[in-house]
């Protein structure tokens, strides 16, 4: 099966569903990210909401089937909103006893992790294109992830758009709940009302302890992305939370 880019779209929102995190948007892939998708999206690739673009291997009850995913039974990270790839590359690449499923709903994004994927000749990184939070909710049993990255969501900078913020009570409590008791939660953000907000929420959680006093230094094994250096550049902190699952 080989997809032009055009083939992926997102299914528009029904009444009654929760709000999206995300704003689709589109954008030029290029030669070597259209190659990419067309050629690496049936071997590495999966998406949340379309049956035509190839769906997860599911188990009998609807639970993703993580070994017939990755061939093998390793301890699973979920990555929510893996932009380009640097950072999910370099982290399952320093990591190989772990297994990374990276949920990206912007496909420039989707397409160039499969080319940083075939570079990196990795095995154990999967991409799945659409809502990550549709994904955990529907598909990823209770206590089963090792841990979940959050890094740099969409900051939703206007007030009245803070609904649509990742971190937020209901999403963390969900986000919990898939992990087994000791996976962490890492959150990273270089919007200082954000983080705030990350710490209030996360702290709040009664599931969850704080592995620092507050914040915590950037971890060594999170690499610096560009993006993010261009955060920095502009003189933005950047601050990560790192929560634990208590019970």
């Amino acid at each position: 099966m080989t997809l032009p880019s055009d083939a992926f779209r997102h299914v528009a929102s029904r009444a009654h569903e929760p709000l999206r995190t995300f704003h689709p948007r589109r954008a030029t892939l290029g030669r070597d990210r259209e190659r990419a998708l067309a050629h690496l999206w049936p071997r590495f690739g999966f998406s949340v909401h379309d049956d035509a673009l190839g769906r997860a291997p599911l188990r009998a009850d609807g639970s993703l089937d993580v070994a017939a995913l990755f061939g093998r039974f390793a301890p699973l990270v979920l990555e929510i909103g893996s932009g380009m790839g640097e950072t999910t590359v370099a982290m399952a690449a320093a990591d190989p006893s772990r297994d990374y499923l990276a949920v990206e709903a912007h496909l420039p994004g989707v397409a160039n992790l499969l080319v940083l994927i075939e570079r990196a000749a990795l095995t154990n990184v999967r991409v799945a294109h659409g809502d990550a939070l549709d994904l955990v909710r529907r598909h990823v049993p209770e206590g089963t992830l090792d841990a979940v990255h959050v890094f740099f969501p969409d900051p939703w900078p206007k007030a009245r758009h803070h609904k649509r913020r990742l971190v937020q009570p209901a999403h963390v409590a969900l986000l919990r709940s898939r992990l087994r008791v000791g996976g962490t939660l890492h959150c990273a953000t270089d919007w200082a009302d954000y983080a705030d907000q990350m710490l209030e929420v996360l702290t709040a959680d009664p599931g969850l302890e704080n592995t620092a006093d507050g914040f915590v230094a950037r971890p060594a094994h999170r690499p610096v992305t560009k993006f993010e250096q261009r955060g920095i550049d502009l003189g933005h902190e950047v601050r990560d939370v790192v929560m634990r699952r208590t019970r």
